[in-house]
């Protein structure tokens, strides 16, 4: 059994008890922090150590995605915590290096490699951690952005409706799709949106999440329910889902 456990939906800014986007992904025998938004490390934390992640895969280098990747670097650096037998891999935009090394003030990226052993993305990129393959597509969102299948499970990342998307997300089993506009944007899902993916992809599940300050979580899962016309839950903090 592959499970998603929800770590953080938020967006673009952490609010009580709701963390900014992450997640964590058990497949395969592998387990994945996807998306690492500001508060989501310590949710991880709940439910596994950084030692016994086998990578973190980020969609893209907005800080409500990956503000939480600082954190783990000094966790991993600083904290005393159990040795890792190598450095965590992180895949990601290739521009992350530059931004890391600007928050620490260093040259370039170098100084995280001890630590963090950072791997770019790109457009069909395909990556088998233990049994698991996870096969990332580029989507559309004003900047470098990816979307994820991992086995039966789509994530959207944040992005608007494009056919890369659509591509990806063909008889998933569980569709996690953000949905953080309420009208439409060329960065981002409406609900509605969400919810015509999932139909038009013939989902099984779809689970609404990252649901901007201009509607609720509970709007959000209804307009998308409405437009898709089958099983439709909001992300919740702390929910683990089986795919």
């Amino acid at each position: 059994m592959s499970t998603l456990t929800v770590l953080g939906t938020a967006a673009p800014y952490p609010q009580p008890d709701r963390p900014c986007s992450g997640y964590l992904l058990r497949a395969g025998g592998a387990e994945v922090w996807v998306d690492a938004g500001p508060g989501s490390l310590a949710e991880l934390l709940r439910h596994t150590t950084l030692a016994r992640l086998d990578a973190v895969w980020l969609s893209h280098l907005h800080l409500d995605h990956i503000g939480d990747l600082l954190n783990a670097y000094y966790a991993l650096a600083y904290g005393e915590l159990p040795p890792r037998p190598a450095p965590l891999p992180v895949y990601a935009p290739a521009a992350l290096a530059d931004r890391m090394a600007g928050f620490f003030a260093q040259p370039d990226g170098a100084f995280l490699a001890d630590v963090l052993d950072l791997r770019p993305l790109h457009d069909g990129h395909e990556l088998r951690i233990r049994d698991v393959l996870l096969t990332t597509r580029a989507v559309e969102h004003g900047t470098e952005a990816y979307a994820l299948r991992a086995g039966s499970l789509v994530y959207s990342g944040d992005c608007a409706p494009c056919p890369a998307l659509d591509d990806l997300a063909i008889n998933a089993d569980l569709l996690l799709c953000e949905a953080n506009d309420p009208h439409p944007t060329p960065v981002h899902h409406t609900p509605t949106q969400a919810g015509e993916l999932a139909r038009r992809t013939h989902a099984n599940r779809l689970v609404v999440t990252h649901v901007g300050p201009l509607l609720t979580p509970e709007a959000a899962t209804s307009q998308a329910s409405k437009a898709f016309g089958g099983l439709t839950t909001t992300a919740e903090v702390g929910a683990t889902l089986t795919f």
